[in-house]
């Protein structure tokens, strides 16, 4: 059987910018968190290797979950494949369990300042004769 090696070019930062939609400043940024990593080139530009692409997807799946850059690190392992489909962690299930806790509590807060805010309206506009404020008469 023939083998055939096929080279990658690397990914200079824009184009892994383009490739995932992330801005070359929050790939600086994971990369400074340790979550992606870099070479330098002979001219100094930044390289990546094609699995940065499938790195920054997870990262990104991970913080649309609502994780924090600091949580993610703690995913670090497993972010180079198909994170969906990887068991969590002890560690794993106890940060998704925080995150969950917290964004619990801002939708309860958010809720309870939306519901004050419907009522205050409601009372105005039943004092004002069915009027809204501004409306013109």
């Amino acid at each position: 059987m023939i083998r055939l090696r096929v080279e990658v070019a690397p990914l200079r930062i824009g184009e892994l910018a383009r490739r995932t939609g992330v801005s070359p400043r929050a790939l600086r940024h994971y990369e400074a968190a340790g979550l992606i990593a870099a070479e330098r080139a002979a001219n100094g530009y930044r390289v990546y290797g094609e699995g940065a692409v499938t790195r920054v997807a997870n990262v990104r799946y991970l913080l649309d979950a609502g994780l924090t850059l600091d949580d993610v690190s703690a995913f670090r392992s497993c972010l180079d494949g198909d994170i969906s489909s990887v068991p969590p962690s002890a560690r794993g299930l106890e940060i998704a369990r925080e995150r969950l806790a917290v964004l619990d509590a801002r939708i309860a807060a958010q809720t309870e300042a939306r519901d004050r805010l419907a009522r205050s309206l409601a009372v105005r506009s039943a004092g004002s004769g069915g009027r809204t404020a501004g409306a013109v008469g």
